[in-house]
């Protein structure tokens, strides 16, 4: 069954919140301390297994059995992508994810993370050279890129994804933007948001 990016976008955003409310604890990895409950502190990896789990139970027909994290890709085995719809002979997509969270758990400003989106150094595994290094693979029929992030009044998220776009067109093209939005979120700093999604150009 052919799955379009809107729907997975539109998925995506359903399931972050069906995962939030499950109540998620992240811990800190540096004191062990537990973070505030809900899925907002919780790691980019994290959130991946969570949301695409949850994406299994809300629609099976789509992706039960058919949805995996951390997939090796061919050329690079020790690099994994973030996860693939399909069968593992021929997936139909292989997806990266990156996280835009400007406030961390105790409502202070990251100041590192629009890093993690727009640097062009490999060496920062960003959302600009994810998509340099998918678009390059053979993993995947069709590659996409999806950016989660958290939405603040005076942090809002477009600007941010409009430099993405910027500099991502620039380099491999992409397909006119999906995007979804969340609310309701359990956590007092993360509540609501938006995912973003594009196609990527072969």
């Amino acid at each position: 069954m052919t799955i379009n990016l809107a729907t997975i976008v539109d998925d995506f955003a359903v399931c972050i919140k069906l995962a939030d409310a499950r109540q998620p604890n992240a811990v800190n990895i540096r004191s062990k301390e537990p973070f505030q409950a809900g899925i907002g502190p919780h790691s980019e990896s994290q959130v991946v297994k969570l949301v695409t789990d949850e994406m299994a139970l809300y629609r099976p027909t789509l992706y039960k059995d058919l949805i995996v994290t951390g997939v090796p890709y061919p050329e690079f085995p020790r690099q994994k992508c973030d996860f693939c719809i399909g069968k593992a002979a021929s997936w139909e997509w292989a997806i990266e994810v990156k996280m835009l969270r400007f406030l961390g758990d105790n409502g202070k400003l990251n100041d590192n993370i629009l890093m993690h989106i727009l640097s062009p150094y490999p060496e920062h595994r960003s959302a600009l050279t994810d998509c340099t290094k998918l678009s390059g693979s053979q993993l995947g029929h069709s590659k996409a890129i999806l950016i989660y992030g958290y939405e603040h009044d005076h942090w809002p998220l477009h600007p941010a994804i409009e430099a993405f776009e910027i500099l991502a067109n620039a380099k491999i093209g992409l397909s006119s933007r999906c995007e979804a939005e969340f609310d309701g979120l359990i956590h007092p700093i993360h509540v609501r948001g938006r995912i973003f999604g594009w196609q990527l150009s072969p």
